[in-house]
C-alpha cells in the first residue's frame, strides 16, 4: 500500500497548476497520517489500505513531505531532489521494518530507485541529470526476500537510465531481467 500512497501524491504534484493548491492537498494528507487511525475518515480507499498500520503510518509523512519538496519553482535544486528522495527512502524503510527487515538493509536500493524514478519522469535534460548523477552504484544490493519488489523496481529502473529509455518495462528483455532480479535480487 505504500506503493498506492506513492502514486496517489505522485498524482497530487504532477496535476499541479497551483504549487499552494497542492501544498494543500499534501497537509491534508500529512495530517491524516498523523492522525490515529481510527479517526480517519471513511471511503478513501488508501487510507483504508493503511488502516492496520495503526500508529506506524505516520512513518509514512516522509513520503508526503518528499512529494512536498518537488513542488519548488524549477529547475529542481539538489536540495529538492534530496528532500525527494530522503522521503520516498524513509517511506521504503517504514515498509522494511513493518515487514521484519532492518530499514539499514534498503536504504541504498530506496535511494537509487527514488532517484532513477525521479530521473526517468523528469523532462528537463539538466535536472534529470542532476538526478541521475546521485545515483550511487547503478547495482541493487541483495536483498531480503520481503524486499525483493523494492529491488526489482530498482534494477529495472536503473537498466532504462542506462539505455537512455523512459519507461522501465520497454520490451521483453526488461520482462527477463524483472524475473532475474526478483529471484536473485542482482
Amino acid at each position: 500500500m505504500v506503493l498506492a500512497l506513492d502514486a496517489r501524491l505522485a498524482g497530487v504534484v504532477r496535476a499541479a497548476r497551483e504549487p499552494m493548491l497542492a501544498q494543500l492537498r499534501l497537509a491534508w494528507w500529512r495530517d491524516r497520517l498523523s492522525e490515529d487511525p481510527t479517526v480517519w475518515p471513511r471511503g478513501e480507499p488508501v487510507l483504508a489500505a493503511l488502516a492496520n498500520w495503526g500508529k506506524q503510518a505516520a512513518g509514512l509523512v516522509a513520503l508526503v513531505d518528499g512529494w512536498e519538496a518537488l513542488l519548488d519553482e524549477p529547475p529542481l535544486t539538489d536540495a529538492a531532489i534530496e528532500g525527494f528522495v530522503c522521503g520516498r527512502s524513509a517511506a521504503i524503510g517504514a515498509l522494511a521494518a513493518r515487514v521484519g527487515v532492518g530499514p539499514d538493509e534498503v536504504v541504498a536500493a530506496a535511494r537509487d530507485w527514488a532517484l532513477a524514478d525521479l530521473a526517468l519522469h523528469l523532462g528537463d535534460p539538466a535536472e534529470r541529470a542532476c538526478a541521475s548523477a546521485l545515483i550511487g552504484s547503478s547495482k541493487v544490493t541483495r536483498l531480503p526476500r520481503a524486499m525483493r519488489p523494492l529491488a526489482v523496481m530498482a534494477g529495472l529502473n536503473l537498466r532504462a537510465l542506462r539505455r537512455g529509455a523512459r519507461d522501465p518495462l520497454d520490451g521483453p528483455v526488461a520482462l527477463l531481467a524483472a524475473i532475474r532480479l526478483g529471484f536473485v535480487s542482482r
